[in-house]
């Protein structure tokens, strides 16, 4: 039996998937991953955690805004393009 895609994994295709509806509110989206000792894990845990990402800079913060880690790939200043911007110009 197929397990039907789970947007709450973390990894890079939900972090993308999540950004197309994620509200972007001060420089930043709101995504939601599973998480365990404050940090998003790719497995189903019992809770689940908010999650900050400033494109300006490629950088995932935690709920107290610490910096989690840092991706060129979701970094504006290296040709990163959020998915607000797009909406915008449409």
């Amino acid at each position: 039996m197929m397990e039907e895609h789970d947007l709450l994994l973390f990894n890079d295709a939900n972090i993308l998937a999540q950004l197309e509806d994620a509200p972007f509110t001060l420089g930043y989206y709101t995504l939601r991953f599973y998480t365990e000792h404050g940090k998003p894990v790719n497995r189903r845990t019992g809770s689940i955690g908010e999650y900050y990402l400033y494109p300006s800079g490629g950088t995932l913060r935690d709920a107290s805004f610490n910096l989690l880690f840092y991706d060129s790939r979701f970094d504006t200043y290296r040709g990163f393009q959020p998915p607000h911007l797009k909406r915008q110009s449409s």
